[in-house]
C-alpha cells in the first residue's frame, strides 16, 4: 500500500526546498488554466492494492456512506485551517486530492425554518416566525449564524516558486501545511481500507414516491 507522508528535516533549507519543489502537483481547475497546487493521485488503482481490494473500493465509491466519510475528513482539514486552506477532489474521475486556497465569510442569514430548511436574512424579531416558503410558524433564529465557505479554484499555490528568498520560518510553515495534506491522504486511504475490510457492498432496491394529478368525482 502506498504511503504519502514524508519526514522532512525542518532545520535544513535544502531539504525543505527539495520537498516542496519535488512534491506532486495537480491543476486547481483545468490544464488550460495553468494553475496548480500540491496534490496526490488517490485513484484506487494507483494505491498499490490487491485486485480484490481495488474492485471492492470501486464499488464502495458508489455508496453515500463511503463518500460521506471521505468528505468528512476533507471538511475537517478545512476547519483546522479556518477554511483559508481547503482540499477538494479534481480530475475527470475526481481522483486527485488537491490543496486549495479558500475563505469563510458571514453568510448574512439570521434565521431558518425548522420544517423545510428555508433560510432568511431577517431575524424572527424583525419579520416574525412564519416561513415564507412553507407558510408554517416554524422559523427560528440561528444561535450562531452560518458562514459562507468557498475556494478559489483558479488560484494556484506556489506555481513556479523556487523558494530561494523565503525565510526559514516561512518555509517551515509551508512544509508543515503540505505535510498535513500528506497525512490527510494517508488518513483517507486508511479509512477506505477500514471500510473495505469491515463492510461489503450489496444492491438495494427502493421505491421513490412520486406525485401525480388524478381526477376525483365530486359529490
Amino acid at each position: 500500500m502506498k504511503k504519502f507522508f514524508t519526514p522532512v528535516d525542518l532545520r535544513s533549507r535544502a531539504a525543505m526546498m527539495s520537498f516542496l519543489t519535488g512534491h506532486f502537483r495537480y491543476w486547481t481547475m483545468n490544464p488550460w488554466n495553468q494553475s496548480s497546487s500540491y496534490a496526490y493521485n488517490l485513484k484506487v488503482d494507483h494505491l498499490g492494492l490487491s485486485a480484490d481490494l481495488v474492485d471492492k473500493l470501486l464499488d464502495m465509491l458508489e455508496t453515500d456512506v463511503f463518500q460521506a466519510a471521505m468528505q468528512s475528513l476533507r471538511e475537517q482539514f478545512g476547519e483546522d485551517h479556518n477554511h483559508s486552506w481547503q482540499v477538494g477532489m479534481n480530475g475527470r474521475s475526481g481522483g486527485y486530492l488537491v490543496l486549495y486556497q479558500g475563505y469563510a465569510k458571514p453568510s448574512g442569514y439570521k434565521s431558518y425554518c425548522c420544517l423545510c430548511g428555508q433560510r432568511n436574512y431577517k431575524s424572527t424579531e424583525e419579520s416574525g416566525n412564519v416561513c415564507g416558503r412553507c407558510g408554517k410558524p416554524t422559523r427560528i433564529d440561528y444561535d450562531t449564524p452560518p458562514l459562507q465557505i468557498g475556494v478559489y479554484p483558479g488560484r494556484g499555490t506556489d506555481d513556479g516558486e523556487d523558494f530561494e528568498d523565503w525565510s526559514m520560518n516561512r518555509l517551515r510553515d509551508r512544509v508543515r501545511l503540505v505535510q498535513e495534506l500528506d497525512r490527510l491522504a494517508d488518513a483517507m486511504v486508511a479509512t477506505a481500507l477500514d471500510y473495505a475490510r469491515n463492510y461489503s457492498v450489496e444492491d438495494e432496491e427502493y421505491l421513490v414516491p412520486r406525485t401525480r394529478k388524478i381526477l376525483v368525482a365530486t359529490a
